[in-house]
């Protein structure tokens, strides 16, 4: 089959869409391209079984709508598969139905958190003809084609793997409930040339060093019981591919691709054995010595030996969620840790000779002036003592289909429910101290990126110039971050 993996452009937006493999939602003021990786893996999985695949990232490109339709009207192909989130979903409604005006007999396959929790929503609201569920959609958008291309096109609903919405003589029906029992070590390490690696090596705030790319060792969080996640919705059982095939990866990455740093995206990095074997072959293979690792982590799960090993191993930055400095909100969103490990975490990591990177979130609806400003403190404490080397703090959502968004519906919390407004930029909640005060937290936060302390710390730590590089385009994201929350 002629198969077109595309994010179309979003030009009634407000800025630039995290889409692929972003955990929430948010318009960047400052262009942000996160490499979509399970996307990128079920293109190069349908390309290693013989189907003709086109990546057509047209917010990476840059591309307009207009050209996006020309594109589509010039460009043979038998289906488009898209991914989709909440605040956009409407839009790629929009999208869907004017194509299909345009080229009926074009298959459109939507996949993605939103449409996991709701998919039945999305084939009442617009002409697309199937619907991927859970968080293995390269298995399934394998698995669908095959299908297809086996029987000359006829749909064999009994031949199709669980979690695929379909219709059948105008009724929606499905293959059940989504299974997550794949082998990920039967996948192909992805194409970097058919994903078009490059549209997401510079523009990304995590790389200090460019060129940098990302991994994905796991799908996706071992922890997975956070209620505001919204990948609690596509993965609820955690797996990982081998340290070898990672290892395999990377030297390929270095060999071929010059890449400096890595990111690799796992919801939280694998640990325990897995983590030591990965880490001892980094020194064995001597990566550790060119390229660079970044990875999530969950505050807790690493003590101090295990962070030297990573150091030695090549990682650089270490990702955690904080989300909040107030115990009793940690212990309502089912963080699992408490405020005084996250700081000590921190310290070892730090200690370590790694560089953490929090999160923080505000906007939960019972927390106090009093709380929020404690957040704001600890934000702010981690960063001019330089336990945290950077921070992200946004709004939180409660994303459709998590349990957070549930209970935001039983107790009436929802200021609005029209997807669109459920971006991290604003609060989406009824919240104690409205939002104009909470954007003011946020950037109360990032605004310690002005303060002697924290600059001093910042340039004593410069070493080369790829250093002052990295300090320009941070203060760039700095700047487009404050400019994202401002007032309205």
């Amino acid at each position: 089959m002629k198969i077109v993996l595309s994010y179309p452009p979003l030009e009634k937006g407000k800025g630039t869409p995290l889409l692929g493999q972003n955990r929430q939602f948010q318009w960047f003021t400052s262009p942000t391209y996160i490499y979509p990786m399970v996307p990128a893996f079920a293109a190069t999985y349908l390309k290693s079984l013989g189907h003709n695949v086109v990546w057509k990232d047209a917010v990476a490109e840059n591309m307009t709508y207009d050209g996006f339709v020309a594109f589509f009207k010039e460009t043979e192909m038998q289906m488009l598969v898209m991914e989709t989130k909440a605040p956009v979903v409407k839009m790629h409604w929009e999208i869907i139905n004017k194509l299909k005006t345009i080229k009926p007999q074009v298959l459109v396959v939507l996949f993605g958190d939103h449409v996991t929790a709701f998919p039945e929503e999305s084939m009442t609201n617009c002409s697309v003809d199937y619907v991927l569920t859970g968080g293995d959609y390269d298995f399934l958008l394998a698995n669908l084609c095959n299908t297809l291309e086996e029987n000359n096109g006829q749909l064999e609903p009994q031949k199709l793997e669980p979690g695929i919405y379909y219709r059948t003589n105008g009724k929606i029906e499905n293959t059940g409930k989504f299974v997550l029992n794949h082998d990920l070590n039967i996948l192909p390490e992805i194409d970097r040339d058919l994903t078009h690696w490059e549209l997401y090596s510079e523009k990304n705030g995590n790389y200090s060093k460019i060129p940098g790319t990302y991994t994905y060792a796991s799908r996706d969080c071992w922890y997975h019981k956070c209620t505001f996640c919204s990948w609690t919705t596509l993965y609820n059982n955690f797996r990982s591919r081998s340290p070898e095939k990672l290892l395999n990866e990377i030297g390929n990455l270095i060999k071929n691709y010059k890449i400096k740093e890595i990111m690799d995206d796992s919801g939280a990095f694998p640990i325990g054995d897995w983590l030591k074997e990965f880490c001892n072959g980094m020194i064995e293979r001597g990566y550790n010595k060119k390229v660079m690792i970044d990875c999530n982590m969950r505050f807790g799960a690493l003590n101090l030996d295990e962070y030297k090993l990573m150091k030695k191993a090549g990682f650089r930055l270490v990702l955690f969620g904080l989300e909040s400095a107030n115990q009793s909100t940690l212990d309502r969103i089912s963080k699992g840790v408490k405020i005084e490990k996250m700081v000590e975490s921190c310290k070892l990591a730090k200690k370590a000779g790694l560089s953490p990177h929090v999160t923080i979130m505000f906007g939960y609806p019972w927390e106090t002036e009093e709380e929020v400003k404690n957040t704001v403190k600890l934000g702010r404490y981690l960063l001019q003592k330089g336990y945290a080397r950077t921070l992200q703090a946004t709004i939180v959502i409660p994303y459709p289909g998590t349990p957070l968004y549930y209970e935001c519906l039983e107790k009436g919390w929802l200021e609005t429910e029209n997807y669109e407004e459920f971006d991290m930029r604003r609060s989406v909640m009824k919240t104690p101290i409205g939002e104009e005060k909470l954007k003011e937290a946020v950037q109360s936060v990032y605004k310690v990126a002005f303060n002697p302390e924290f600059l001093f710390r910042r340039i004593v730590g410069i070493r080369s110039w790829e250093d002052i590089k990295f300090f320009i385009r941070a203060a760039k994201q700095v700047w487009g971050h404050l400019t994202d929350f401002k007032s309205e």
